[in-house]
């Protein structure tokens, strides 16, 4: 298992735990623990609901692939830590990392 960290729209933060065997994306733990992530496009790098922010732990994601920066780059808001929470798969990498919730919420 996986644990890190979801800070909410609200700033409120709380230990998400996530099986790291499954394939998962990041979206879909967020969507499990009923986050409220739009998720528009169903994972596929196309509308950008999904938006977070790696507050703690980026340097182990790796960069974001030109398809996600192009979402990314036509947000409103949009940081250097900022990622596509569908492009993220749930993994080692993920172990300890702090990630804040940026995308529109329902």
């Amino acid at each position: 298992m996986i644990n890190f960290t979801i800070e909410d729209h609200q700033g409120n933060r709380q230990e998400v735990e996530a099986p790291a065997d499954m394939g998962l994306s990041l979206m879909e733990i967020l969507k499990a623990y009923e986050y409220p992530v739009l998720a528009t496009c169903g994972g596929m790098a196309l509308c950008a609901t999904c938006h977070v922010e790696i507050l703690e732990g980026k340097d182990r994601l790796g960069e974001a692939t030109n398809v996600e920066l192009d979402q990314l780059e036509a947000l409103p808001e949009y940081f250097p830590t900022s990622r596509l929470a569908c492009q993220i798969r749930i993994g080692d990498i993920l172990d300890g990392a702090v990630i804040k919730l940026r995308g529109e919420d329902n």
